[in-house]
């Protein structure tokens, strides 16, 4: 499985379903614009550290940004 590709699909549906931009979340998140996108495209293995954040920003559950369906 390509969980850096399942992570960044889950952010971007999460991210897409609040109406927000990846600027908006980057700035939520505390994390820098190019390397959510990084992360969106599967492009960038974020830590969990990282996950808690966006996972923090999107209101939603570590187990939601690596659920695979």
């Amino acid at each position: 499985m390509d969980w850096q590709a399942i992570v960044g699909r889950n952010v971007r549906q999460l991210r897409q379903a609040k109406g927000l931009t990846q600027e908006q979340l980057a700035f939520e998140a505390g994390l820098d614009l190019t390397y959510v996108g990084g992360i969106e495209r599967g492009k960038r293995n974020p830590s969990l550290l990282v996950m808690a954040r966006l996972a923090a920003a999107l209101d939603a559950n570590i187990s939601d940004l690596v659920r695979h369906s």
